[in-house]
C-alpha cells in the first residue's frame, strides 16, 4: 500500500501561525464567558395593563327643558306733541352808538388842586443830623464844631451841678459809679424824655434832675425843618 502523504509537504512549517490562532481564539472566548451575565425572570417586572380594573365613571343624564322666549314688551305709545302759539311780545333792544358827534357839549373838567402833604420826619440821631441843635454860646463854626462845642458845655454844666456828696450819704461803696442819661431836644429846643439808669434811684433823680436845668436850645433840622434829636450822656464819678 503506498503512503498518501506528500513527501515534500512540510507540517511543522505553519505551527507557530496556529498556535497563535489558537491562543487568540482562547482569549476572545475567556474574554466573552467571564463579562457575561444572567439576569432571574422572576426580578424582571416589565408591567402588565390590567384593562379590568378601569374605573367606570358615570355621567349624569340632563334633561333640557324648553323654555318659551318672554313675551314682547307693549309697544310704546306715541309721544303726542302740542302745537302751542307764541303770544308773547318780545321787544326788540336798541343798541346806541357811542360815537361822538358834532352836535354834543364837550364838557371841560377844571384843574383839581392838589394839597401837598407834609413829610413827617422822625428823630434823627445826633451824630447824622444835617443841623446840630445849638448850645448857648455855641452859635459860631460848621455843624462838626457846634456839636463838639454842645458835648463840652453839657459835661461842664453836669459837673458844676451834681451833687457828688450824694454817693457818699447813700453808704455806696468806694469806687467808680456810672449813670447813664438820656433825653431829646424837640422842635422848640426844649429838654424832654429824660431817662436815667444808676445804682441807686436816688443817683437816677439827682441826674434827671440836672438834666432838667439845662438851658434851652436852638433846635435840630433836618432837610430844613426842625426836628427831634436824642442825645445820650454817660456820668463817671469816683466814690471815695
Amino acid at each position: 500500500m503506498e503512503p498518501k502523504k506528500n513527501p515534500e509537504a512540510n507540517v511543522g512549517r505553519n505551527s507557530s501561525l496556529y498556535l497563535a490562532v489558537g491562543l487568540a481564539l482562547m482569549m476572545f472566548i475567556s474574554y466573552t464567558a467571564i463579562n457575561h451575565k444572567t439576569y432571574d425572570k422572576e426580578a424582571i417586572d416589565i408591567g402588565q395593563l390590567d384593562l379590568g380594573e378601569e374605573i367606570e365613571e358615570e355621567i349624569p343624564i340632563t334633561e333640557i327643558q324648553n323654555t318659551p322666549p318672554p313675551p314682547p314688551p307693549p309697544p310704546a305709545a306715541p309721544e303726542v306733541i302740542e302745537v302751542v302759539e307764541d303770544e308773547e311780545e318780545v321787544e326788540e333792544t336798541v343798541i346806541e352808538s357811542t360815537e361822538t358827534t358834532q352836535e354834543e357839549v364837550i364838557v371841560e373838567v377844571e384843574e383839581v388842586e392838589v394839597e401837598e402833604v407834609e413829610e413827617v420826619i422822625e428823630d434823627v440821631p445826633f451824630s447824622i443830623i444835617e443841623n446840630v441843635p445849638v448850645f448857648p454860646g455855641c452859635e459860631k463854626g460848621n455843624n462838626d464844631t457846634k456839636k463838639k462845642c454842645m458835648s463840652d458845655k453839657i459835661n461842664k454844666f453836669v459837673q458844676r451841678n451834681f451833687n457828688t456828696d450824694l454817693a457818699q450819704d447813700l453808704g455806696l461803696d468806694s469806687g467808680i459809679k456810672r449813670i447813664f442819661v438820656s433825653f431829646k431836644v424837640d422842635t422848640q429846643g426844649n429838654i424832654v424824655g429824660i431817662r436815667s439808669r444808676a445804682p441807686h434811684p436816688r443817683l437816677e433823680q439827682e441826674a434827671a434832675r440836672v438834666i432838667q436845668k439845662l438851658p434851652k436850645m436852638k433846635p435840630g433840622k433836618q432837610r430844613g425843618k426842625p426836628v427831634n434829636v436824642p442825645y445820650s450822656l454817660p456820668i463817671t464819678f469816683r466814690v471815695e
